[in-house]
């Protein structure tokens, strides 16, 4: 589980999830994350590849473009791995 957060330590990098995640088909190709971040097309890939490599996303070839998506239980996994106890005093 480490490595995911270092992996996610780069603020871009949450940034995509948080966009794969709103996109209504929750799927998204570089070209519909670019603009949004702010970032050159080969930044936006290198983000993607990383988050791929990490098990986070899945990808999916259609033409000439790949589309990726969020991995649903890698991100539970993260999910229940920040859920702190709640303290009572």
């Amino acid at each position: 589980m480490a490595a995911i957060f270092k992996v996610l330590g780069e603020p871009a990098r949450l940034q995509v999830l948080s966009l794969i995640a709103a996109q209504p088909a929750k799927e998204a190709c570089v070209c519909q994350l670019t603009e949004p971040l702010g970032l050159s097309q080969p930044t936006v890939s290198h983000h993607l590849k990383v988050l791929y490599e990490a098990g986070l996303l899945q990808k999916e070839r259609r033409g000439t473009w790949i589309f990726y998506r969020l991995v649903p239980e890698r991100i539970e996994a993260l999910r229940n791995a920040l859920a702190l106890p709640t303290q009572t005093h």
